[in-house]
């Protein structure tokens, strides 16, 4: 279908509203953000992002494992209504759009109806919250690759990670807390060492935020026990046991579970 660029059609911007910190907001997103006439948002953008359009409409999309405010769908379908009747429309997302946020399918919802479409990158969640903790996802001693995967999209057991994790590699597990023990059982089974140190970004680069480290066979037992809850990401690799005095803290750990 041809692009309407007529005055009367609005247009979407899909923003990366970043983890968390509205400081790590680029320039671009927050002028997105006050010019929007509509704010269509996910439930893992901070609520201070929101706070600098205050007066600006907004739609809650909010999705949580199992429970959706509004079917993919149907946010495709506002997304282009609203811009079609002439509205700048910022869809705002946690991290950045195209890291697991469905940016490529709202982009293609808009193109296939002639809405132009912008993306506007955010800070991924993992990079952000690795950065806070002082954890480099590769480096030149112990890692030179890092993969993202989703802990739950399309069903863990249909997901090939073989080669993912282990020896010089980081694997990075988004949405990945309710399936830990499984993910855990899964990595071993493919040849990851269980000792092999993992942390858990809770929060990532908020107020709020947690660094937990342990090794590989306790994953899950280490989100019970601290009761950790979304957002947050997982990391399975020799970087996890990087900054501060995580080293310390693996040790004891890996000797407590021998």
């Amino acid at each position: 279908m041809e692009r309407d660029d007529s005055p009367a059609c609005g247009r979407v911007l899909l923003v990366g509203a970043g983890p968390g910190d509205p400081g790590l907001l680029t320039v671009k997103a927050r002028d997105a953000i006050l010019a929007a006439d509509l704010i269509v948002h996910d439930g893992l953008v901070d609520p201070r992002i929101l706070a600098l359009a205050r007066d600006t409409s907004r739609v809650s999309v909010a999705k949580a494992r199992s429970r959706h405010t509004m079917r993919q769908d149907a946010i495709n379908d506002l997304l282009v209504a609203e811009a079609k009747r002439g509205k700048r429309v910022v869809r705002l997302k946690g991290g950045d759009p195209f890291i697991f946020g469905r940016g490529g399918e709202e982009a293609d919802a808009c193109i296939a109806a002639g809405v132009p479409v912008e993306v506007i990158p955010g800070i991924s969640a993992a990079m952000g919250a690795a950065a806070q903790a002082l954890m480099p996802l590769t480096h030149r001693r112990v890692s030179s690759a890092v993969t993202f995967v989703a802990g739950q999209c399309q069903g863990l057991s249909e997901q090939d990670w073989t080669g993912l994790a282990g020896a010089g590699r980081t694997l990075v597990i988004y949405m990945g807390i309710a399936t830990s023990q499984a993910i855990a059982d899964k990595l071993i089974a493919d040849g990851v060492a269980p000792d092999m140190p993992v942390a858990v970004l809770e929060n990532g680069t908020r107020p709020e935020a947690r660094v937990l480290r342990s090794v590989l066979v306790d994953l899950g037992a280490l989100i019970v026990r601290e009761g950790v809850v979304s957002p947050a990401v997982i990391v399975v690799g020799m970087v996890a046991a990087r900054g501060g005095a995580a080293l310390n803290q693996l040790a004891t750990t890996a000797e407590m579970l021998a």
